[in-house]
């Protein structure tokens, strides 16, 4: 997530959170040892994964309702000063027309949404968890069940150990098996045994995982977990740290289920009526995820992806790091490289030139700290297209790093520039006119990559024996030409270094406006 132009050091702070049911925003005072009080929140079902469709299509009047949820959550965090985040999971993320929705909360609700993987949601989702109950120092697996997708989490403390998301979901559920919230025949029998078989895959992967607590979070969690609490006598004014267990969470799916039409099921004591036509199907995801993990116990947490994103965002206004954030974003590039590219070395040289090279030009080419990160990790993962082919290898990088599930700690915009750098580091610069996946670029990131890209050229070109015979770069920037001086790390000549990488220079020279000569 980006600062938004906001404060260094925000008193206030929101973070929106655009899901496939509904639209959620907190806003949250900064206390001390980066705590958060509550001021205000905000709920809108807008169902934007209610079209008819296989979450492949935002639906006209669904984006209308997303964008003017978006413009009163605007004016609430406004009238409190807060520096806003806002996120987009699953509906989003899977629609082919996402971007006209992004493009419209934009320009009309003034929100800039960042689209995030699975994987990242589930990594948000557990500082959330974190800051909601006492569960730092122990092994757990968490379980978010969402309108879209469910995301499953093993880890301990800030550690993620495995993050799954899966395209199961209350809105999805109710839509295959329950439509209009009726439950008709066998349909209940029919979505476990479909919820089971998406989840064999998650079950082999985490073969070995233990864990000493298992969390569940979300609205789907916390209504089956008031159903129960009033089944039993109590109306506890918090749900947080309220033990559901799996016999209970059955006899409440077995209530739900005879209950045959959401009309009816609104009558049901402690059942959230917004929930009534999809609860349902969200209550048999949980089950069914509790019960092929090994889990007769499930912890709720009240806070989830949106307190995560207001900690996460916090640190990144403050350009700080959380739990050594970006330990975490760089760690999980090098285990990516130690994957993919079977020379490491000319990765982590070329990846130490290219950040020399952006400090010394950053301002000239309109770049800053943020695009240095994303510098180092395209440069660093360029290669991992060998994997695949050598052949063609800069367009096998950008597939390997758009659709890696290692990448964890960014945002689903920065995995796309990190890919397009890596994809332009050499054959043609990135045009709009030939390459489709640059021309749906928002300009400001057309940009961005352009630049990165020139400076990616350049410093490859630097390694090209890759044996490291550059040890640092002096560059000179004259009113009529930039000048890039190389200092030799031995005794070796470096003028097949000064002529490969000016070779390489034309992109760079293009956007600086004047001629750049290496040696």
């Amino acid at each position: 997530m980006l600062d938004r132009g906001g404060r260094a050091d925000p008193d206030v702070i929101a973070a929106i959170d655009i899901g496939t049911n509904s639209v959620h925003m907190v806003v949250a005072r900064v206390a001390s040892n980066d705590r958060f009080e509550v001021i205000t929140k905000e709920k809108e079902m807008v169902r934007l994964g209610s079209g008819r469709q296989e979450m492949k299509h935002l639906e006209p009047d669904a984006i209308d309702r997303g964008v003017a949820a978006l413009a009163r959550c605007r004016a609430l965090a406004d009238s409190w000063g807060a520096l806003t985040f806002a996120v987009a999971t699953s509906a989003v993320r899977e629609a082919r027309n996402a971007q006209e929705f992004i493009d419209r909360a934009r320009t009309e609700a003034g929100v800039e949404v960042e689209v995030i993987s699975g994987r990242e949601e589930a990594r948000l989702i557990q500082l959330g968890v974190l800051q909601a109950l006492p569960v730092f120092d122990r092994d757990l697996v968490l379980i978010d069940v969402g309108g879209g997708s469910t995301e499953v989490l093993f880890g301990r403390g800030s550690e993620v150990r495995y993050a799954r998301s899966v395209k199961l979901g209350s809105l999805r559920m109710t839509r295959e098996f329950f439509p209009e919230g009726e439950v008709v025949g066998d349909a209940v029998a029919r979505c476990r045994e479909h919820v089971r078989a998406r989840l064999a895959p998650v079950v082999h992967e985490v073969d070995g995982l233990g864990f000493d607590v298992a969390v569940a979070s979300s609205g789907t969690a916390e209504t089956l977990a008031a159903m129960v609490a009033l089944r039993s006598g109590s109306a506890p004014q918090s749900l947080n740290g309220f033990v559901l267990a799996l016999d209970e969470l059955s006899a409440v799916i077995d209530e739900l289920a005879e209950a045959a039409t959401a009309a009816e099921r609104r009558r049901l004591p402690g059942l959230d009526a917004a929930r009534a036509d999809i609860v349902l199907g969200g209550a048999i995801v949980l089950e069914q995820v509790a019960a092929s993990l090994g889990i007769t116990e499930l912890q709720i947490s009240e806070y989830a992806l949106r307190e995560g994103v207001l900690l996460d965002g916090l640190h990144r206004s403050r350009g700080g790091t959380l739990h050594h954030l970006s330990d975490l974003r760089r760690d999980s590039v090098l285990h990516l490289v130690e994957l993919c590219d079977d020379d490491p070395d000319h990765a982590v040289q070329v990846a130490r030139l290219a950040l020399r090279l952006h400090d010394e030009l950053a301002d000239r080419l309109g770049i800053g700290d943020a695009e240095r990160e994303l510098l180092e990790a395209a440069a660093l993962l360029a290669n991992v297209g060998l994997f695949v082919s050598h052949s063609r290898h800069h367009k096998h990088s950008y597939y390997v790093i758009r659709n890696s599930e290692h990448l964890m700690g960014f945002t689903d915009r920065e995995i796309e520039v990190i890919a397009q750098v890596a994809r332009f580091h050499r054959r043609s610069a990135p045009s709009v006119e030939k390459h489709s996946e640059f021309a749906a670029l928002s300009p400001a990131d057309q940009r961005v990559v352009r630049a990165l890209a020139a400076l990616l050229r350049v410093a490859i070109g630097l390694d090209r024996n890759h044996d490291g015979a550059v040890a640092d770069v002096l560059v000179d920037v004259g009113p009529d030409e930039v000048v890039i001086g190389l200092l030799p790390a031995g005794d070796g000549d470096l003028a097949l270094e000064s002529l490969t990488a000016t070779d390489r220079a034309s992109l760079l020279s293009e956007l600086l406006g004047v001629p750049v000569r290496v040696g």
